[in-house]
């Protein structure tokens, strides 16, 4: 079974929220959090560099930044700033999807997955579970992956080429099933955790780096049905949390 990326912090579990420990956001992060939030993620020059000083970034720390990123195709020059590339236009349709994920009623059916493509050497193998875990279905075994199929989206056209889709009625309880496939207890433990964090922390940077650690991490939330999730799951209150900051950064980077 594949492991789900979490957060990278430390949880002190003698308190009774549980303390969190973060690691400071880099320039690039501060940069890549500022216009992976705004719609179009495109920012002028001198509105990119008031926003960041009060992240604690300098001017020069953000033109080395700027420089790196054009360079390796993270962004691209505009006429009055930057914009991202591309490539990381994906990386925002999923922090998107994360905050608003298309979910449909349930009705106990199950997205299943069969890999069929053979010979693939060790990159493609890795490309193809990255791609599987994005859409967040969960391997049972070598080759077969699955989830409830709640989501309104399909597979994209080009993994028919690799694997052959099915819908399944697995004899297993849904429940146990749900909880053989991913790791519910860690998650919504991390996710209370980031939230009270979120709740105690006032400096700008920290936010940010709180709010960051959030929105990673509910890229790694199933978004099972709530037939198999607790009553208290912590999804909502999450992707509530950062959906908040993110309009209140975006009115106040659109302000300067």
């Amino acid at each position: 079974m594949r492991a789900v990326q979490y957060v990278t912090m430390r949880i002190d579990e003698t308190t009774p929220s549980g303390a969190v420990e973060l690691r400071p956001l880099s320039a690039r992060s501060v940069v890549l959090s500022l216009l992976l939030g705004v719609h179009p993620p495109e920012l002028p020059g001198r509105d990119l560099a008031r926003a960041v000083e009060s992240f604690g970034v300098g001017g020069s720390t953000l033109r080395a930044a700027l420089s790196r990123m054009t360079a390796a195709g993270d962004l691209l020059r505009t006429d009055t700033g930057y914009r991202i590339g591309e490539r990381l236009l994906e990386r925002q349709r999923r922090q998107d999807d994360a905050l608003h994920p298309r979910t449909r009623a349930w009705d106990g059916g199950w997205e299943m997955a069969v890999i069929t493509a053979t010979g693939r050497g060790p990159a493609e193998r890795a490309d193809l579970r990255a791609r599987l875990t994005a859409l967040r279905l969960a391997e049972l075994r070598e080759g077969v992956w699955l989830r409830p199929a709640n989501l309104r989206r399909p597979l994209p056209d080009d993994l028919t080429a690799v694997l052959q889709p099915f819908t399944a009625r697995p004899a297993q309880p849904a429940r146990d099933l749900a909880a053989t496939l991913w790791p519910l207890g860690t998650w919504a433990a991390t996710a209370r955790a980031l939230l009270g964090h979120i709740a105690r922390v006032e400096h700008p940077a920290d936010r940010l780096t709180a709010l960051a650690a959030a929105l990673r991490h509910l890229l790694a939330d199933p978004v099972l049905p709530p037939e198999l999730l607790a009553a208290d799951w912590p999804g909502a209150a999450l992707r509530t949390a950062y959906a908040d900051y993110q309009r209140e950064l975006t009115a106040a980077v659109r302000r300067m």
